[in-house]
């Protein structure tokens, strides 16, 4: 399941989350936004709740849209702490998405593997 959040609720669930956020930036009207929502629930099963999935409307949210500079939809942003780690955008092909979830998933094995300890979550451990 993919939490929509809105202008109203992006700080509590973005920017204050304690654990990465996969912020999409998406429009009903976008056909590729339709296409790769199924790759984002299986990345979201993958990663368990190590990483949380949200969604946008980028035409009801017009603020955060121009906030995070939107130059095509869909957009994946990448937020831990409220600061931008990855921003995906401008891919044409599924493969391309694939891809760029497969870095983002190695890049953040460590974290995830590190997060979910037992020992470290108590400490609440980051990436550097």
């Amino acid at each position: 399941m993919v939490l929509s959040v809105s202008e109203r609720t992006f700080n509590q669930e973005v920017l204050e989350s304690p654990i990465p956020v996969l912020v999409n930036f998406e429009a009903p009207w976008c056909g590729l936004c339709r296409i790769i929502h199924p790759l984002l629930l299986q990345f979201q099963a993958q990663c368990g709740e190590q990483i949380k999935l949200v969604s946008i409307n980028a035409d009801d949210n017009f603020k955060l849209s121009t906030t995070y500079r939107l130059k095509s939809l869909p957009t994946l942003l990448l937020l831990e702490n409220g600061v931008v780690r990855h921003r995906l955008e401008g891919f044409r092909r599924r493969e391309d998405l694939l891809q760029a979830l497969e870095e983002i998933k190695l890049s953040y094995g460590s974290y995830l593997k590190a997060y979910s300890s037992p020992q470290t979550a108590k400490v609440g451990y980051r990436l550097a």
